[in-house]
């Protein structure tokens, strides 16, 4: 990187999220533009009402159930070990 001597490390702040598992594909607008979630994605509301897909290895990696509904949801479904 030009003019830096060190990178720095940072951590991503814990925030909380709505996410739904999806069971068929769907076409979402994004703010990066139209985007397809397929079967066993998550379908992710952030925090300020932006929704985007998430593959499900990588949804498992970053986030974690705050809740007795995600608890159930997350430990009733299979995972789904996706490339991206």
């Amino acid at each position: 990187m030009a003019g830096s001597k060190t990178l720095g490390m940072f951590r991503k702040l814990p925030v909380t999220i709505e996410a739904v598992r999806l069971d068929k594909q769907h076409e979402i607008e994004t703010l990066e533009g139209t985007m397809i979630g397929e079967p066993g994605d998550w379908l992710i509301t952030g925090v300020a009402g932006e929704q985007y897909p998430c593959k499900d290895n990588i949804f498992r990696a970053t986030y974690e159930p705050v809740d007795s509904v995600a608890r159930t949801q997350w430990n009733s479904l299979p995972a789904r070990g996706c490339a991206t």
